[in-house]
């Protein structure tokens, strides 16, 4: 039977057992926890992309996104708190759904933090080239240098993004060495980040002008099945935006009245990252104008895409909030703030670096436990004797990270990274509600409300994501999945530890191995 290896709960919740963690968050502490691990990447990065594909919708397009990652985070939180330890999604699945189903979970998570940490190197990339050498050191680096080429969706004259191949591998050297970001740090990153997008606001609104906004919906709402276009099309990219929220659902077990507070924390915080993105797109589009550069057909052109690069190009289009590496920074200097949209651009080039680290430290845990499993080889999971961190699988994942980086643009990489975190968000959903049938009685510190309408909307809101990403970021994850499946059923049937009879658990282990990084006790924690 394909599904019969099911990892048993007990054994799992034993090791959480063992490592119970003090009660001591409140609703408001977990609410700013949330904030801070979900502003990021996206809002300073895709805004850009999310114009193009929606206009003005884009303020839509935050709330569509928004309303399916408050029901996603309430599923989170009921698995999270009930089986709080390590690998996520794909141990949820194991326990649950048997060794296939979360081989093809932990495959696609593999696939989702490394294009994600892709997509955040490239948003850097942008804001280091635009903010730092030519506002402040008044250095242009040539085209070839910092974009990738044409064909791959970059710009005319483009060969490799060099700044975002450099910060990727740099990360990956930090990693590898076993780097510690302390709490306090962390901390100042998520200040500068609320204040920098709060002057934002405050600069913007005030000179935005009505005629901006019109047409609101220039693509409409639906742009159609795999064109990425529309108020959905924008959703199911900006996504990205919000992801980090699970985070707050793995901390379910620190919590003090879980019941209470965990659906305050995380519904709280994604209401107020939605006004604030909400906000902060109508600054953006009320001041500088976001309308789409539409293509002779009426349809927006695909962002990332090579028509698109080629119209940014033009002397036109060249202040167009579509067409700007740094979409922030880029408004305020235009609408003359440009020392304060310079202070944003070093708050991204300082904030950023942080939000690899975080991904790539996310994607080697999932491999570290895939490994221990005996899903994947264990020496993928070497431990180095000195730095005491798995370095052979984040040095593989680092390059693979550095070389899309250094050749796809932030748009395409956020949609191919958001169709394995919908996919990894629905099995979460279907976990949930196969735990409530089959173990109905076995402890939950937070149960989700309404399950039997919260689950379906969550199945329902990310399929309905996924079928509204660009038809080649949607093809990326099932032929990603095959190649899993040649894997699986190549090495990875016939290694499992589970079939061989060998049930242990390693989460722990593999906790006390990784560097300390707050927040990512659980590897989606990110953008």
């Amino acid at each position: 039977m394909l599904l019969d290896r099911v990892k048993p709960l007990d054994a799992i919740l034993a090791t959480a057992e063992r490592k119970s963690l003090h009660r001591s968050l409140g609703p408001i502490q977990l609410m700013l926890f949330g904030i801070g691990c979900i502003i990021g990447t996206g809002i300073f990065v895709l805004t850009a992309a999310g114009a193009q594909k929606a206009g003005p919708g884009l303020m839509l397009a935050f709330i569509i996104a928004g309303a399916v990652c408050i029901v996603a985070a309430l599923c989170y939180a009921e698995i999270a708190a009930m089986i709080p330890v390590a690998g996520s999604a794909y141990t949820y699945s194991y326990a649950t759904m048997g060794e296939f189903l979360a081989w093809t979970v932990g495959w696609a998570l593999v696939l989702e933090y490394a294009i994600a940490a892709s997509a955040v190197s490239v948003g850097w990339s942008g804001y280091f080239t635009g903010t730092i050498l030519n506002e402040f050191l008044g250095i242009q680096l040539p085209t070839w240098l910092s974009a990738g080429p044409l064909a791959l969706g970059g710009v005319e004259g483009g060969l490799i993004n060099l700044p975002a191949l450099v910060i990727a591998l740099l990360i990956t050297w930090l990693l590898m060495i076993g780097t510690k970001e302390s709490a306090v740090f962390n901390s100042i990153l998520v200040a500068i980040k609320i204040t920098a997008l709060t002057a934002f606001i405050v600069l913007t609104l005030p000179k935005a002008e009505a005629a901006n906004f019109n047409p609101f919906l220039p693509a409409g709402i639906f742009g159609g099945f795999g064109t990425g276009v529309g108020a959905v099309g924008a959703a199911a990219t900006i996504f990205f935006a919000y992801v980090g929220f699970d985070a707050v659902s793995t901390a379910a077990e620190e919590t003090k009245n879980p019941q209470r507070n965990v659906p305050i924390g995380l519904v709280g915080s994604l209401l107020i990252c939605t006004i604030f993105y909400i906000l902060v797109a109508a600054g953006a589009i009320g001041t500088l104008g976001g309308q789409p550069i539409m293509g002779p057909n009426g349809v927006p052109f695909p962002a990332g895409s090579e028509e698109l690069a080629r119209q940014c190009a033009m002397p036109q289009y060249k202040e167009a909030l579509v067409c700007s590496n740094e979409a922030l920074a880029h408004v305020l200097r235009n609408i003359g703030f440009s020392t304060i949209g310079n202070a944003l651009g070093i708050a991204a080039f300082l904030a950023l670096p942080s939000v690899i680290l975080i991904l790539l430290f996310g994607q080697t845990r999932i491999f570290f436990v895939m490994a221990r499993d005996g899903l994947l080889p264990e020496g993928l999971s070497k431990v180095h004797p000195k730095w005491k961190t798995p370095y052979v699988v984040t040095a593989l994942t680092g390059v693979v990270v550095a070389v899309a980086a250094a050749f796809l643009p932030v748009g395409q990489l956020a949609d191919i990274a958001n169709a394995g975190t919908l996919y990894a968000f629905m099995m979460v959903a279907i976990a949930v509600m196969m735990l409530r049938r089959r173990d109905p009685n076995r402890e939950r510190k937070f149960r989700t409300p309404a399950l039997w309408l919260v689950g379906p909307l969550t199945i329902g809101g990310c399929i309905f994501l996924f079928l509204n990403l660009p038809f080649e970021a949607m093809m990326v994850l099932p032929i990603w999945t095959i190649i899993g499946f040649f894997v699986y059923f190549g090495y990875s049937r016939r290694s499992s530890h589970l079939g061989q009879g060998r049930v242990e658990v390693h989460e722990d282990e593999a906790h006390d191995l990784a560097p300390h990084l707050p927040g990512v006790d659980d590897p989606n924690h990110q953008h």
